[in-house]
């Protein structure tokens, strides 16, 4: 077993958590075999012979071999030391050449303003972060929603759809959405809003799901972002456009689907 107080001082000598196991078991035993090793930091064999060739070449750690086989030793622990040092050489000129990267980055950087941002998200908790975004916005605005919009109730677990939903009505922010017919669409409404000030249960406009088929949601919203989710399980993912142009673009696009619906 890894002496614990070893292994901290080792690890805070620049080595990573697995380097400085095998390490501080190597300072202990005076020196192992690599199964021996395994053995006693719980760590593959493969693992082991990665991190021993590492060590090796960080002046760490010295082979021998012995009985036909690699036998491993530490190097005399001022070489630890040597390597700290070496460490911190190496991130002072990392510093330096960073600083004086400054200008020119900062040039390039000056370069981005006025594009898009767009922020990529995947899996669950990245599904719901774009729904919190949603409700970020500390003022009334209309929202505006294309989607199958049943697959809401699997997508989102059924606390943070309420805290979702609640949310909304706290702030004032209105909805207006574009949803395909299906049984389960149709009666949304009535499923998830009843009790709800009149003015926050959405207004839905149903489209043909034979001509219209898709399976996600994308929702114009805040001031300048557009929202896109794909709600198929075995891809969950999403992502956020923020940018005044394209957020009026998608809005003059679902006023367009808005009317071309109205019948």
């Amino acid at each position: 077993m890894v002496n614990s107080h070893i292994l901290s001082s080792v690890a805070q000598a620049g080595l990573s958590e697995k380097e400085a196991q095998v390490y501080s078991i190597l300072a202990e035993l005076g020196g192992a075999f690599p199964s021996k090793i395994a053995e006693a930091t719980k760590l593959n064999r493969s693992t082991v012979y990665k991190i021993l060739l590492d060590l090796s070449v960080k002046g760490l750690v010295n082979e021998i071999e012995k009985k036909n086989k690699l036998y491993y030793q530490i190097e005399k622990p001022d070489r630890l030391v040597r390597y700290a040092k070496s460490q911190v050489t190496i991130a002072n000129d990392n510093l330096e050449a960073a600083q004086k990267l400054i200008p020119e980055l900062e040039g390039l950087y000056s370069n981005f303003n006025g594009k898009p941002k767009i922020t990529y998200y995947e899996g669950p908790e990245g599904i719901l972060s774009i729904y919190t975004d949603h409700i970020s916005v500390k003022k009334k605005y209309e929202m505006l929603a294309i989607a199958y919009a049943a697959d809401l109730e699997i997508v989102l677990p059924p606390k943070f759809f309420e805290h979702y939903r609640r949310t909304k009505e706290k702030i004032g922010i209105i909805t207006r959405g574009i949803i395909t017919e299906s049984p389960l669409n149709l009666s949304f409404n009535d499923r998830l809003y009843g009790g709800y000030k009149k003015e926050i249960i959405p207004n839905i406009r149903f489209i043909p799901g034979i001509e219209f088929p898709f399976k996600g949601e994308m929702t114009i919203y805040g001031t300048n972002k557009v929202s896109i989710v794909n709600f198929d399980k075995e891809h969950r993912t999403g992502l956020i456009i923020e940018d005044t142009t394209i957020y009026n673009m998608m809005r003059t696009i679902f006023e367009l689907a808005w009317k071309g619906s109205e019948k």
